[in-house]
């Protein structure tokens, strides 16, 4: 295997643009939404701002140069290690590291720092996923040597990720890793069994969890659901996206943040809505639509199958957790805690999604 890379050209300049202009705006965004409750339980307007910088860009922006300066086939051959590293970070949320906040165990606390194993999964995952599918062409058409191995690893990383739980990343990975199994050739009954399974899996999940057939059951019944009990956080983001009219009541002035769960976090796009209108939540749509729509112009131009299937698989991860963030808190779908990537307070999903695109940068240098 070649670990110098051949001769590369210019990295792919306008998703770099895109990608900036995302982080910018989140930041923005962030201190709209944050800097009057920093202020209120921290007496420091920019508490969650310098926390966002610390603990999501500099250990992103790191990771970014690692993915932007490393030739991307040496990510291949040390795939293996990245996927045992996370499984190991996943387990060490099961060890006395193990940190208990929301009702999950989903980070893990060394003193200063605390970081979500399950968000460096998603990168160890798919780097993994993208080496071992592109090995061989037959891996979707094979029962035992493609869809038995891919189903057990999968299982696995499910298994430990529900543990937490972790629900909402475990079906976003699985969601991904089914789409780059699919765009490797995968025979569509292999696909359509594996769906299958997922649904009854879905099913049985909700069924055993009381919090999530109440979240189920909400969406179901979102006219006859308690606006001031388990409707609450709906209604309260229906009613900051409906206070913003066409063109918002301007940054800085959302008053439903004051009300809103989570309203620099999982719930920023209510804000978004509330401050920027109808036409900027559009806007910012729209942004990542073309932001996706330049990664999977790279992706299809990526020299080899490893560099198309991890740019794919960084990619269906965007747009899926963009429309599970933006479908939630719009009633589209079930409430689910999920960030808005780039913009969402959340250290670890900023350094990840950092590094990722440091990768995809690294990968559009090198065209066929």
């Amino acid at each position: 295997m070649r670990l110098s890379g051949p001769k590369s050209s210019d990295a792919d300049m306008v998703f770099v643009g895109f990608l900036t202009i995302l982080v910018i705006f989140g930041f923005v965004m962030l201190m709209s939404a944050s800097s009057e409750l920093a202020a209120k339980g921290f007496n420091d307007s920019t508490y969650y701002l310098k926390h966002q910088i610390m603990s999501g860009l500099i250990p992103g922006l790191i990771g970014f140069a690692i993915g932007y300066f490393m030739y991307y086939r040496r990510w291949e051959k040390i795939a293996p290690y990245i996927l045992i590293a996370g499984i190991g970070t996943l387990l060490l949320v099961f060890t006395p590291l193990g940190l208990t906040l929301k009702g999950g165990t989903r980070w893990v606390n060394l003193g200063p720092l605390s970081f979500q194993p399950g968000e460096i999964m998603k990168l160890a995952f798919f780097i993994y996923l993208s080496a071992w599918i592109s090995k061989s062409q037959q891996r979707g058409k094979s029962f035992w040597g493609g869809l038995v191995p891919f189903t057990i690893l999968i299982a696995l990383v499910m298994f430990l990720l529900l543990m937490q739980p972790a629900t909402s990343m475990a079906g976003l990975i699985f969601l991904t890793s089914l789409l780059v199994y699919f765009t490797s050739g995968a025979k569509v009954r292999f696909v359509a069994a594996l769906v299958l399974v997922a649904c009854l899996g879905a099913i049985a999940l909700v069924s055993v969890k009381a919090y999530r057939a109440a979240r189920v059951s909400t969406f179901l019944n979102a006219a006859a659901a308690d606006p001031l009990g388990k409707g609450y956080h709906i209604a309260q983001a229906q009613i900051a996206i409906g206070s913003g009219g066409i063109w918002g009541v301007g940054l800085g002035n959302s008053t439903t943040k004051y009300y809103l769960p989570e309203p620099m976090g999982d719930s920023i796009f209510a804000i978004i809505s509330e401050e920027l209108g109808f036409a900027g939540a559009i806007a910012v749509l729209l942004f990542f639509l073309a932001f996706i729509w330049r990664g999977l112009k790279i992706a299809r131009n990526a020299p080899d199958n490893f560099g198309r299937y991890l740019v794919i698989s960084f990619m269906c991860m965007f747009g899926l957790q963009t429309f599970v963030n933006v479908g939630a808190i719009s009633g589209v779908i079930p409430m689910t805690g999920v960030p808005l990537p780039f913009i969402s307070y959340g250290g670890t999903a900023l350094a990840v999604f950092l590094t990722m695109s440091g990768i995809i940068v690294n990968i559009s240098k090198y065209k066929r």
